[in-house]
């Protein structure tokens, strides 16, 4: 679960549906053989083995394509970083994660300031 404080109100997130669709996507790609998840010391980690033709490089380009997709009606980001390599069994730090969000404006003419945000009033 995932708290974010907006306006002294505790919003939650459930992520679960989100890391079922991503390892649903993922377990779909030929290169992929099997792909299973598990969280150390609270960190996230993917475990993939791959077929011997598959690139790190062209997993990793799915592995975004998958997250992307499983993110699609949700305001998330990702992060993958890759850990290490044993033959075909690749390892990646993987997460999903609210954005941050600026609350006040700081007085420096950002693109991104609050005052120029439209305020929904539902």
């Amino acid at each position: 679960m995932i708290q974010n404080l907006i306006e002294n109100t505790v919003i939650e997130m459930d992520l679960e549906p989100v890391w079922e669709q991503f390892m649903k996507k993922l377990t779909l790609n030929k290169g992929v053989t099997s792909v299973y998840w598990r969280k150390v010391a609270g960190i996230p980690f993917l475990y993939i083995n791959i077929t011997p033709e598959l690139s790190q490089h062209t997993l990793e380009a799915i592995i975004k394509k998958c997250s992307a997709s499983a993110m699609k009606g949700y305001r998330l980001h990702s992060e993958t970083i890759f850990v290490r390599q044993d033959d075909v069994l690749l390892v990646y730090r993987h997460r999903f994660y609210v954005p941050q969000e600026k609350m006040f404006c700081c007085g420096n003419l950002c693109v991104d300031c609050t005052r120029l945000r439209k305020i929904g009033l539902t």
